[in-house]
């Protein structure tokens, strides 16, 4: 596993800090990577089902206009 850097700057007097991340920081990361993942997969799920939708509606013989309409 590569080393997961946090850089700190100080605005005020422009110092600059680089130091390793700690297990809260690295917990909170894999969280949020967890989440953002998840997310993406609702998203995709979302729009398969719309398009999935979408597709039923055209097989019933709606032209694009009245699937608009409906939308």
């Amino acid at each position: 596993m590569t080393r997961q850097i946090v850089k700190i700057h100080n605005a005020a007097t422009g110092e600059i800090v680089e130091r390793e991340m700690n297990a809260e920081e690295l917990a909170q990361r894999e969280a949020d990577r967890a989440a953002a993942e998840a997310a993406a997969a609702e998203a995709a799920a979302k729009e398969a089902a719309r398009q999935s939708a979408l597709d039923k509606l055209a097989a019933l013989g709606l032209t694009p206009e009245e699937i608009a309409a409906l939308s």
